[in-house]
């Protein structure tokens, strides 16, 4: 076998199992916290998002950029409804359940945090429309820096310290550059070395798996008492806000008339938010305790999102089943 076989049958079983990793690590992080909050300590979270996404801009090719010009309307459809869904029920759900104001802030950041990569495998696994899942997390993503610190400011913007400048900037270093440097790097690849290019593809994400399981286990270890004394508020958030995303995501695409195959990656792209960011950003601009909700995300979504895929293609092999013609 092949080293290029080898990494990536390595990379196609770490994604697999990658709630198991992340529910395990978890684990251990409540019993020895110590093994994983050095890296909240030595500010390893923000590198550790920013290296993720180079990862997601080394699976862009300028081929994906002519798919906005040729969806603009199904790509401004899950784009704006994950702009506004999202954040509006993060922040009724935070006045519902009457959250303190730093897991009220960790709830918002998941609401304003753009879409990531794993709505695009969700609509792969789903058999959504993969090119459409692609183009609208690369809109939400290169407009996080604007639309994701508007949002915070406007609907937390009374208990917070922070400037929309602050966050504007610290989204550009880790979520921003790392794209725009991944997506370069791999046109320069695809150019002059498409073998390193296909490597790269199928490293990175054992990679980013073993870098959101790690963050996730510091953010718990972190928040050991939190978990033990607000965990079911939070959890209750977590798991509303995901249920919201992901039904008004379909209900979107109904309405907007699109195909099925289009209505299934509106869901994801809206129900399913790059967690890992707002897990950065807020243990860099607030507290251990902001980050606990977008880390419990970083979970859950991981556990419904697979789910409804499989629901989904099972729905298309039953459909394909009843359509086939019977036997003479």
């Amino acid at each position: 076998m092949s080293g290029t076989s080898i990494v990536s049958r390595v990379s196609q079983y770490a994604s697999r199992y990658f709630v198991v990793w992340v529910l395990l690590f978890a684990g251990f992080a409540l019993v020895r916290p110590s093994l994983f909050t050095w890296i909240a300590d030595r500010g390893l979270i923000s590198p550790g998002l920013g290296l993720i996404m180079l990862g997601m801009g080394l699976t862009l090719q300028p081929v994906d950029f002519q798919r906005l010009a040729a969806n603009p309307r199904d790509v401004a459809i899950g784009a704006v409804a994950q702009w506004v869904v999202m954040p509006l029920a993060a922040y009724g759900l935070t006045v519902v359940l009457s959250l303190p104001p730093q897991l009220a802030i960790g709830v918002i950041l998941v609401g304003a945090a753009p879409g990531g990569t794993a709505s695009n495998v969700m609509a792969y696994l789903g058999k959504g429309d993969v090119a459409l899942s692609v183009a609208i997390t690369t809109v939400t993503t290169l407009a996080a820096p604007l639309v994701m610190p508007a949002w915070v400011v406007l609907l937390a913007g009374e208990t917070l310290e922070v400037t929309f400048l602050s966050l504007f900037t610290s989204i550009v270093q880790i979520v921003f550059i790392p794209v725009v440097l991944g997506f370069v790097l791999r046109y320069i690849l695809d150019q002059y070395a498409p073998t390193v290019a296909e490597v790269g593809l199928d490293l990175f994400p054992v990679i980013s798996v073993a870098t959101i399981v790690a963050i996730v286990a510091a953010v718990v270890g972190l928040n050991v008492d939190n978990i033990l004394s607000a965990a079911a508020a939070v959890l209750v958030a977590v798991v509303a806000h995901n249920a919201i995303g992901l039904g008004a995501g379909y209900g979107v695409g109904r309405l907007a008339g699109m195909p099925e195959d289009r209505v299934r990656t509106c869901t994801f792209e809206v129900g399913l938010q790059n967690s890992g960011l707002a897990v950065a950003l807020a243990t860099a601009f607030f507290s251990p305790t902001a980050a606990l909700a977008p880390a419990l995300f970083s979970v859950w979504h991981n556990v419904t999102g697979p789910a409804l895929a499989s629901y989904f293609s099972r729905a298309d092999s039953a459909s394909k089943a009843t359509e086939a013609p019977a036997d003479d």
